[in-house]
């Protein structure tokens, strides 16, 4: 991409200050890193393409510039100095095992500022009725918001579908107390687990309970047991953690 208006509102989502340390995963040829590296303290580049990542140093001469020739989704977070920001442009097929990276590190980023597909950006910022478990994670996590469009001719060679830019500001305190994640989202990935099937239907096959269990879990939750899991609320998701927790934790 080297549309500037769009790399230039790459970096006014990220609300980027002269002190921040800046990730940036994927720089390609440069064209955002050679405007991070003038606005961020530092910027830590981690690039999985061997040519690209030797060839960046030449590209973009600057002295706070750290190229790391790495997969981002191998990448040890905890190297980066704390309250670091993510800056990136996204391809789709990183974008939910990346998302989850960045949530469920020791070391997250107090914001990440990310293009992705408009469609992807659309599912991550989704309401109830178009929820998934990538809108699921983003939620609980962070804070979403969406920002510009970036249209598909800004990019060579160009997609055939728009972009648009992403913001998730980390949550600076958990959702919901005394929750573990890992149990709360094997629950939402039951539920999540054949899409097509109502609540009862697939948390029965997602959890390995009877039919008559998961009908009695959602109604004492007070969820229609017919419903589907897109239409469910977070709050929807943690109601149904505390009644089944105890059947989660022993299983």
């Amino acid at each position: 991409m080297n549309d500037q208006a769009s790399l230039q509102a790459m970096c006014a989502a990220a609300d980027l200050e002269a002190d921040d340390v800046v990730l940036e995963i994927g720089p390609g040829p440069g064209s955002l890193t050679k405007l991070l590296v003038q606005k961020a303290r530092q910027v830590w580049a981690v690039e999985l393409d061997d040519k690209l990542a030797k060839e960046l140093p030449t590209r973009v001469k600057a002295d706070n510039l750290r190229v790391i020739h790495e997969d981002i989704l191998r990448f040890n977070f905890t190297e980066v100095p704390s309250g670091y920001k993510v800056v990136a442009n996204i391809p789709y097929y990183l974008t939910s095992n990346l998302i989850r990276a960045l949530s469920e590190s020791s070391n997250p980023p107090c914001l990440a500022a990310l293009l992705v597909q408009k469609e992807v950006a659309e599912r991550l910022a989704a309401s109830p009725g178009d929820m998934s478990v990538l809108g699921v994670t983003a939620q609980f996590y962070w804070h979403v918001e969406l920002g510009c469009i970036v249209p598909a001719e800004s990019f060579t060679p160009a997609p055939k579908v728009d972009s648009q830019i992403v913001i998730l500001k980390r949550r600076q305190q958990p959702l919901f107390a005394d929750v573990d994640a890992k149990q709360y989202f094997r629950l939402v990935r039951a539920g999540f687990s054949q899409k097509r099937k109502t609540l009862m239907n697939a948390l029965s096959g997602g959890l390995s309970i009877k039919k008559i269990e998961a009908k009695t879990m959602l109604e004492t939750a007070k969820i229609t047991p017919n419903l589907r899991a897109q239409t469910l609320t977070l709050e929807d998701w943690h109601r149904l953690y505390q009644i089944q927790k105890p059947q989660v934790h022993s299983s």
